[in-house]
């Protein structure tokens, strides 16, 4: 199967360059050079990852992201400028799964890439029996095919990193988790450069799964050590 990436980047430099090493890493790509040509084009075209530039021109990034969170759980990886903290917290709290800062390695971009294709390809490439693609834990359960979530709180859609969190809670109840072994398990690092990265992840999975995100029942704080699974879920 080809793979599509859609790459939205008004600096014309960039997003050459970022087409050219793409293109002979063997992907397909097209291009968007701002926020409204990107919006038409992922409502007309299956992708199966965005590079999204925040800094764009007509709709900006953020707002991008947000109207495809809304319809769409395809890996999203912001490419910015922006490298104060608080911008990465509000982009991967809209929804991203990853985010580098500019300037950039292609080395290093290619390798995220591939780690963000591998589990969208994973779970979306081939049709599962849905008897066997439901994780189950108590009230709460995932469908490992449509990344959708059902609890107290409704049926939802997780993206792809909400999605690996909360499988590796399901898949391992009884453990209680560090940041630093969420990081590793899910982005499949060996170094943490930024505990928010987990934490603004953590309380988006909230906001989605919990009857009340500000008490959570589902994904418990353990202070001074990370997260486990509540006992409420079972």
């Amino acid at each position: 199967m080809t793979t599509n990436i859609l790459i939205v980047e008004d600096d014309r430099e960039i997003h050459g360059m970022l087409t050219a090493y793409l293109q002979r890493e063997g992907y397909e790509t097209s291009s968007a050079y701002d926020g409204a040509e990107a919006i038409g084009k992922l409502e007309q075209t299956g992708f199966q990852l965005l590079i999204l530039d925040l800094m764009i021109p007509v709709i900006d990034g953020y707002e991008v992201l947000r109207r495809v969170r809304e319809k769409q759980n395809i890996p999203v990886l912001i490419l910015s400028a922006k490298a104060d903290e608080v911008d990465k917290i509000i982009g991967l709290g809209l929804g991203a799964d990853d985010y580098m800062t500019k300037p950039f390695g292609l080395g290093e971009l290619s390798a995220r890439v591939k780690a963000m294709l591998r589990r969208y390809v994973y779970f979306n490439a081939n049709p599962l029996d849905r008897s066997s693609s439901v994780l189950t834990h108590g009230e709460l359960s995932i469908d490992l095919h449509t990344y959708e979530v059902a609890s107290r709180a409704g049926r939802r859609t997780l993206t792809a990193k909400e999605f690996d969190i909360l499988k590796l809670f399901l898949s391992h109840p009884s453990r209680v988790f560090t940041k630093s072994q969420i990081f590793q398990a899910v982005w499949n690092e060996d170094y943490m450069t930024d505990e928010n990265t987990v934490m603004v992840h953590i309380r988006r999975l909230r906001t989605k799964i919990e009857p009340d995100p500000s008490q959570p029942v589902y994904i418990q704080t353990v202070w001074g050590i990370g997260y486990k699974l509540g006992a409420a879920a079972n």
